[in-house]
């Protein structure tokens, strides 16, 4: 019997749709074959699903196993597949009726006792699920707050393997996470205010038209004059985020793995301040794993270029 279960990659901060795809074989002896282009961290995911599923007391299937990974010509990175590789293995043994993984989309790391780990680009995936007309969409607890900010997606967070299965077969009745526009927005924190420059009344006038309307500032001044102080509290007179500014914002951060906390959205503007030595990649991004770059991470932000030289 062959089961399939959907789920999703990230290419840079886009989710790209997978379709995890188990058939059980017959055979002398336990084999779990992975095709489809896996990176050493889902490869791995083999491991992590056999003792999940065993510790969580339910039938791994003593057959040879064959998982493809589709579409076969994009490469598949972390280990968020192994929410889905095990849900297909599940259904593909009769553990889980194939019928409630219609319309739906997994994703989730797996302890080794079925615990179900926060994973990156949350956000992403449920802004995708919503553009593909997915109905469900079942992650880490952790993850859930801010992926139901996706319209018309059902989110479910579960904190282990064996609540999703139970979920699945009807047992357990988790409720899916309702976004409230209200209730997720709060005021922004950053730990520092405009306020707390005293004197510079110049420096803060420059500061406040450029906040005023959207300019480039340059700062020139001998070390200690204040140029990095003043710039670390521009974020603070900016105007608040908007809500589609702040979905944004949380998508690079949630995609980069530095959003931290359990908040839904993100409702600080960025204030990135790379250091003058690091690398291009490290500025605009990209790499043979595409990441977003300080560029990308000062979105509706501030960027902070200190020690810029000028060219000769």
């Amino acid at each position: 019997m062959i089961a399939q279960a959907h789920s999703a990659t990230l290419l840079g901060i886009d989710a790209l749709p997978i379709v995890v795809e188990m058939d059980l074989v017959y055979a002398s002896e336990l084999k779990f074959i992975m095709v489809g282009l896996p990176d050493k961290a889902v490869e791995e995911s083999k491991e992590r699903v056999q003792t999940a599923i065993r510790n969580c007391n339910l039938d791994f299937p003593k057959k040879k196993i064959i998982c493809n990974l589709a579409p076969g010509d994009i490469r598949k990175e972390g280990p968020w597949l192994d929410l889905p590789i095990a849900v297909s293995l599940l259904a593909a043994g009769g553990s889980v009726p194939s019928r409630e993984m219609e319309g739906a989309l997994f994703l989730g790391e797996l302890g080794l006792d079925g615990a179900l780990r926060a994973i990156n680009g949350a956000v992403s995936v449920a802004l995708m699920a919503a553009e593909r007309g997915y109905k469900r969409l079942i992650l880490p607890l952790a993850n859930a707050p801010e992926a139901a900010i996706a319209p018309g997606v059902e989110v479910y967070g579960a904190n282990s393997l064996l609540e999703v299965v139970e979920l699945l077969n009807g047992s357990m009745m988790l409720q899916p996470f309702q976004f409230n526009e209200m209730e997720a927005a709060r005021l922004p924190d950053y730990g520092v205010d405009y306020s707390d420059v005293k004197g510079q009344r110049q420096s803060i006038r420059a500061l406040e038209i450029a906040a005023a309307g959207g300019h480039n500032v340059l700062m020139t001044g001998p070390p200690g004059s204040g140029k990095t102080m003043l710039a670390r509290r521009l974020p603070t007179i900016l105007p608040p985020l908007a809500l589609q500014e702040s979905i944004e914002v949380t998508r690079i951060f949630s995609a980069s793995g530095k959003k931290g906390g359990n908040t839904a959205l993100v409702w600080e503007r960025p204030f990135r301040s790379p250091h003058h030595s690091a690398s291009h990649a490290a500025i605009v991004g990209g790499g043979k794993n595409p990441k977003p770059g300080e560029v990308s991470m000062a979105h509706h932000g501030v960027l902070f270029l200190d020690e810029t030289r000028r060219a000769r």
